[in-house]
This record gives structure tokens, sequence and C-alpha cells, in this order.
């Protein structure tokens, strides 16, 4: 099932799209208007009266949209942008809530019943309501403004003006409520911590020889950038030894758990791919500051890109929010007040995913006789049964739906989120604490006027752990790993534990004050790209898991090149596609080939390959033909080192961050204890591999080599849950277009399709910033907005962003009185 077959479930038939089409030309009618207005000569202006506002608002739209919200009070500037962002991403937000919430399958059907029961299981719905009722008074007033702003626009609303993805599904948004801003924070941390699959994965592989392990599992590179601490001390242990009988649980059935592992793991893609949120190895981000010592102006610049799946719309909204509290510019997700990157008159920000360990699973012992009993260390306690019905469309023209219930078991660790032969895993993680708040902390980050403030407003701070940036106005730079990252009785929760025993519970977080952090370094330079950010001497558990650091040591490199950098050099540097792991790769490839006995071989296809390699220049540009050959060639080369090693269903299930460490040491080193048993030398598998890759080449783009590019086979699409519709879901299609850049085990600093926004924030003229997402700010086909920033985006162009009065002013092509009714 690929990423949207749900899509497929709901193909739809000629009648449907007769009986939805007038509806939808109306609906293109007022999107037309609408567009006429902003696009007319000069700057246009119109009032608008909205019940609910205590006083007026204005909003300003330059060319890209972006709208400028200015009040005389908060409530009300987050009223207008509850109103504004749902004016352009309605479906966005209601996919988004209905995602986490699982209520997909009553707009989806059966398709999406799976992936309801996972959300349905962590119970994110229930947590939000609880985290709304401990959030500080001016945040839970600025959520209900917010929810009042989204729901003025729903009600003004009626069947023909209603997004076109409610006309194809048949159904009318419900109201929206301030838990449902806090439940899209949930299914952020989903993406940026879920790591309870790689737990198994690890169990599965407990029974190599712990060299053999240490060298598959690396933590550590040569090419590490550490921000925090040095690796003086001795590497601890990858695998605690207190986790081992509790990993080891029905060893004979690991075939079939393996299978249940890529099913879990499937269904987890499908639902977060679905809403642009799904990241490989929970790998996100670049971020960098320098100081003004490394700068023309003199004064501080930050950059910061995540990474996140391309998809329509973006998964970012752009805004500027201003006050007598507050004047912030930058990104949220559609659906959340505030900004969460970006920049205010005097500190900016930017974030990565730091990445830590902060799930993990309890394997619990039920009682044969009574399957609610478990045994704590305590003795038998009873546990939760948490009953949830999820409705469920009947079909595809009938938009009726039927209740499928669904029991969930919750332990003192958490809800049950896998079983197998009566064993069953309860699982942890600081996301599903209601006891947490995360809104809190970007609200007062949105006003932090300095570092002291900065650190304030993160010590609040519960969501994913991120690795936040900072720049002042003063000149000042900083660092700051932020989040709940859990300490253990024993054990470190790279494996499953004991959940009968008290081995594996959380004593407490790491403290506040105890958390990376670094103020000013002597360096002036901080570079995080969800690499080891800390040193071996750091006193607490992170993570086993980092990613490889090709990232990191380039962006980096390049910051140290000149002397002096600009806003271009940054907006350079964003778009840097030399991959390191690429040429390494063939570099020894090259140096394997030319010294192995058959280097005079009349095999014109690899003495080709081998000529290619040694005069690549390590850039993965859509006109590369080396670059999509190295990645193939890398691709299969670990496969079959994997499956001589391990066998071809556990090779298949492996996962590792920093997978491409042990794919650098193995080509570079060669050991012999890993070469595959079928072959005699490295440079014989090398030949196997490229034999290998031209036939899965050949496969996919044919059997022309001139053919074979990195831009013929690499497609950058942004996928929307209805472009596979017949007929109407045309209308969502972006066209695809050959890719510059990758990620993953050739990863350049510009990831290609994954790059979800751009930020180069300039502390010394903040009207000098840049900042762009990948297509704009609307969420309808129709608009002129629905695209407009794709080639910027394409070029790596982010276009300025007007910050001061002066510059909005310039730069208005549409304003909007909202009055109070």
């Amino acid at each position: 099932m690929n990423n949207f077959a749900i899509t497929r479930r709901l193909l739809l038939t000629l009648s449907l799209c007769a009986i939805m089409s007038p509806a939808q030309n109306a609906t293109n009618t007022t999107i037309a208007q609408t567009t006429a207005r902003r696009e007319g000569a000069g700057s246009s202006s119109s009032t608008l009266q909205l019940a609910g506002l205590r006083a007026k608002v204005t909003v300003r739209r330059d060319e890209r949209a972006i709208p400028y919200i200015e009040a005389t009070n908060d409530e009300d500037m987050y009223f207008a942008q509850g109103f504004v962002t749902a004016s352009d991403r309605l479906w966005q937000m209601d996919l988004f809530r209905r995602t986490a919430r699982g209520e997909l399958a009553e707009i989806f059907g059966r398709a999406a019943l799976e992936e309801d029961k996972r959300h349905r299981i962590y119970g994110f719905a229930g947590i939000s309501e609880q985290m709304l009722a401990k959030s500080s008074a001016p945040v839970r007033a600025a959520l209900m403004a917010y929810a009042r702003g989204v729901n003025a626009y729903i009600n003004s609303l009626d069947q023909k003006s209603l997004p076109p993805e409610f006309q194809i599904l048949q159904y009318r948004p419900r109201p929206w409520t301030p838990a449902d801003s806090l439940v899209i924070g949930k299914i952020l941390s989903e993406t940026l911590s879920t790591s309870w699959p790689t737990d198994l994965m690890r169990a599965f592989l407990a029974d190599l020889p712990a060299e053999k392990r240490d060298m598959l599992l690396p933590e550590t590179s040569a090419l590490d950038v550490i921000v925090v601490g040095s690796d003086e001390l001795k590497r601890k242990a990858s695998i605690a030894p207190e986790q081992l009988d509790a990993a080891n649980f029905k060893i004979k059935n690991r075939d079939k758990a393996l299978h249940d592992l890529a099913g879990i793991e499937a269904t987890i893609r499908r639902s977060l791919e679905r809403i642009g949120l799904y990241t490989e190895d929970r790998a996100a981000s670049n971020n960098w500051v320098v100081t003004g010592a490394h700068t023309v102006s003199g004064k501080p610049l930050l950059a910061n890109d995540p990474h996140l799946p391309a998809s329509a719309p973006s998964i970012w909204y752009m805004v500027h929010l201003s006050s007598p509290a507050v004047r912030v510019a930058g990104v949220t997700a559609p659906g959340v007040p505030g900004v969460i990157i970006g920049h205010n008159q005097s500190i900016a920000w930017g974030v990565t995913n730091l990445e830590p360990d902060v799930q993990d699973l309890y394997l619990e012992k039920f009682d044969p006789q009574n399957p609610r009993r478990y045994l704590t260390p305590a003795g038998w306690r009873e546990a939760i049964l948490r009953h949830e019905e999820i409705k469920v469309r009947k079909g595809l023209v009938d938009a009726s739906t039927e209740t499928v219930p669904v029991d969930v078991t919750v332990t003192q660790h958490g809800p049950i989120v896998y079983e197998r032969d009566g064993a069953r895993f309860a699982l942890r993680w600081t996301a599903l604490d209601p006891q947490t708040v995360e809104f809190d902390a970007f609200y007062n980050l949105n006003r932090a006027r300095n570092w002291n403030e900065f650190r304030a407003a993160l010590k609040t701070y519960s969501g994913p752990t991120q690795n936040f940036i900072y720049a002042d106005t003063s000149g000042h730079i900083g660092y700051y790993g932020a989040g709940l990252i859990p300490i253990r009785n024993t054990g470190d929760g790279s494996l499953p534990y004991d959940g009968s025993t008290d081995a594996g519970e959380w004593t407490r977080f790491i403290p506040f004050d105890d958390l990376p952090h670094l103020y000013d370094p002597l360096s002036g330079i901080i570079v995080t790209a969800n690499n080891r950010v800390v040193g071996r001497d750091y006193p607490y558990h992170l993570t086993h898991e980092w990613v490889t650091p090709y990232r990191a040591r380039r962006i980096r490199d390049l910051l140290q090149a000149k002397p002096k950098l600009t806003v271009d050099d940054l907006e350079q540097i964003q778009g840097d596609v030399y991959s390191i792991g690429g040429a390494l790769f063939a570099r020894e490839v090259a140096r394997t080939g030319r010294q192995s006995a058959d280097a005079n071989s009349n095999d014109v296809n690899w003495l080709a390959t081998l000529q290619l390699f040694e005069s690549w220049d390590g850039r993965v540009t859509a006109d590369s033909r080396a670059a999509l050959l190295a990645a193939e060639m890398r691709k299969v080369f670990l496969q079959r080192i994997l499956n001589g090693a391990l066998g071809a269903a556990r090779a298949k299930e492996y996962r590792w961050a920093n997978s491409g460490t042990f794919v650098d040491r193995l080509i570079a080193e060669r050991p012999r204890e890993w070469l595959p048993a079928e072959f005699k030398s490295y440079a014989e598998l090398l030949r196997a591999c490229h034999e290998e890759a031209g036939a899965n080449l050949t496969k996919r783009l044919g059997a022309v080599e001139s053919n074979w590019t990195w831009g013929r086979d690499v497609r950058v699409t942004f996928p929307h849950p209805l472009a596979l519709v017949p007929f109407i879901g045309q209308q969502f299609v972006i066209t695809p277009f050959a890719q510059n850049g990758t990620g993953g085990q050739l990863a350049t600093v510009n990831v290609g399709a994954n790059v979800s926004m751009r930020l180069i924030a300039d502390v010394s003229d903040w009207d000098n910033t840049r900042q762009g997402i990948a297509l704009g700010e609307s969420g309808v086909p129709t608009s002129a907005h629905w695209k407009d920033q794709l080639e910027d985006w394409r070029t790596v162009t982010p276009r300025a962003f007007p910050f001061t009065e002066k510059a909005i002013a310039s730069a208005t092509k549409e304003t909007v009185i909202l009055t109070p009714r």
C-alpha cells in the first residue's frame, strides 16, 4: 500500500463527479472574486464585520498573501490569526486534528481504520484536553480566541463556499476547539520522537556479538560536530545489560514479530506522510548561527531549514503578528496560534530535532486468568480499560458511518501498543504525560527580549526535544537543547524492560539547567543538523541513535571557509548539494576497483563507472549520473552486507539513523569479517553491486545509460491526499520536476523535496530577513497563492520578509479591516 492508497479507495464514480461539479464551480467563482480584489491595481482595501472581536484589527497582505495582523490587544490578534489561517488552510487544519484524534476513517473509510486505532491507543485527544486545563491563563485565552476566529470563518461558509476537499468528501467541518490546536502538537511529537519500533529492532539484534553489534549500530563518527563538551571520556556500552532478558521475548517468533514491526511502521508512515510530517529516522532540519565577528554587518546571522516531506499545501504557514504586547514574524503550523520559528524585534530562533530517546517499552506480565491484571513490583494491579468508538464511512458515495469499537488497555507505564503470542508491550512516552504543557513555551518565546527570557520560555517546553538556536540584537548567540528527557532507574531505554520490576522506571527528567546549552562560544559558530551535539563527557544519556553528521560537517566547513559572511552566503549554504558520503563512497569504489586484480578487465561498463566516480565533484545535481549510480550502488552494498550478516528477514528491518557511518567504515576499511561468504574480496562484492545497481536502474529508467541521471530518477512531488481521485483530484496535482540534493545515505545540506521552509534572519536589519515556504499561503488550488513561492523554493532564493511598519506598508497589496459586529 503506497503513501496515498487511501485515496484509491475513494475512487469516485462519474455520477458523483456530476453531483459535485456545480458546488465546485461555485467555490471557484468565490475564490476568483477574492483573488481579483487582491490583484487589482495598487493596494485594495475592504472592511469585514465579525462577531467576537473587541476592537478593530487590520490585516494587510503582500504579494505572497502573507497576512500582517495588527491588533490593539492580544485576544483580537489571535482571533484574527485563527480567522485568516482558516480562510487559507481550513481543510488542512481539519485533516491535522482528525489525524491526531483518530478520526480519519469517518471521511476516508476503512482504509484509514488502522491509523485511527493507533492514535486512539495513544489517546492524544484526551491528553490535549488535560493540557488545556493546565495551560496558563494567557495561553488559554489565546487558544480560545484563536478557536473563535476559526469558527467565525467556518460559520461564514455555506455548502457552495466550503473549500473543495469538504465538497468532494461531502462533509462540513465541526467547530474548532482550543484543544484542537494542542492536539496538533502531539502529531509533531509523534513525527519527531517515535523510536519504540527501533527498540524492538535492537532486541532482535541482541544475540549478535558485541563487537559486531557496536559496528552495526555506531554512535560516533570522525565527522562529528560537537556543540557541548568533548569526547575525552570512554564511550558507554551501547546496550544496557539490565534490559537483555526482557528484550529476548519469545525469540522463536522473531520472523512474525519482524512482520508485525513492518506493518506498524507502514501504518505510522502512511498516516504522517499524508499530512507532510513523516521523517526518516526522525531526522529533520539544519540550523546554525554565527556571531557578528563572522559577518559583514557585525551582527549575528541565523539560518534554519526544517526538513519535512513535501506536501500540498505546505506544512508551514507564514504570518506576522502585532499588538501592544508582541511583534513577531515567522511560520507556524496551520491550526496553531503564534509563531513557532522566526523572530521578534529583539531575538531570532530556529529549531532542529535533538532526537533523544523519550519512549520506552515495557513487557507487561498479565494474569492468564484475568487479562486485565498485570504484575508490578508492588503486586498485581488492574489495568485501565479505555473504550473508544471510531466512526467509519460506509462507502464511496455513502457518507454515512458505522461505529467500530476499540478497547485500549493502559498500564502504569502507558497503553499497550504491541502484542504477539501473549507478549504485551506498554509504551511510556513524554508526549503521553498529561501533566505537561507545550504552547506556553512558544507564547513566551514570541515575547522574549534576551537570553534570560529565552531560557525562561524554554524551561516550560515539554514538546519533542529540540535544538533551539538563538541570536539577539545585542550581538549574542546561543543554543539550548530543550524538552523533557527521562532518567531511568537502570539502563537507558534502548531495549524493552520487564514491566514487573522497577528497573526501567523513570525517576526524573534531566534538570533544565543540565540540558545541553551554550552561550556566546569562543568559536562564534553553532551548528546542529540532527547530529551528535554532546561529547562523551556529557553526564546524562540522550540517545544512542544520532544522525550521520554529513550535513553538520559540511555546514561548519562552509561557514569557516569565508572570514565574513552575508545573507547571500547563508543562502548559498542552504542550497549546497555536495555529498560527503557519496563522494567518499565513489572515491573508495574507484580505489578498490583500480587496486583489484581485474583492474584491466574488459568490462567496459565497470571501467567507465570507475572513471565516472574518479571525475565526480561529489555534487548531487539533477543532471549527475555519478550521484545516481553511487546512491544505487551504496544502497545495494549495504543490503548485501546486512543480508550476509543478519539474514534477509532481519536485514530488511534494519534501521539506524547513523547507518551512513557504518557504510563509510565498511567501504574504507573493508573488514574481512563483514564480507558476505559468497565473495572472495570487496572488489568482487563491488562488481556484483555494480551489476545489480545497473539492473535496478535499467528497470526504472530504461537501458539507455545516458538517461540514468539523478533528476530523472528522483523527482520532487508535492502530494495532496485527494490528488489521485479521478477527474476532481487533478486540481491538487503539482507537476513533478527533477530534484537537486538529497537526504538519507548521501545527505546534502539541501535535502531536496524535504526542505519545508527556509529562514535567514538578519539581526542587523530585520527587513532583510529572508523566509519562504515550499508552495504558497493558500490551500485552495484555484488561488493565485496556491504555489506562487514554488520557484523561490526550487532555486533556493527565499524572498525578504518585511518586518517594520514602513516596510510592511510598502509591501502591502491588500488591506482588510476587521471590525466588531
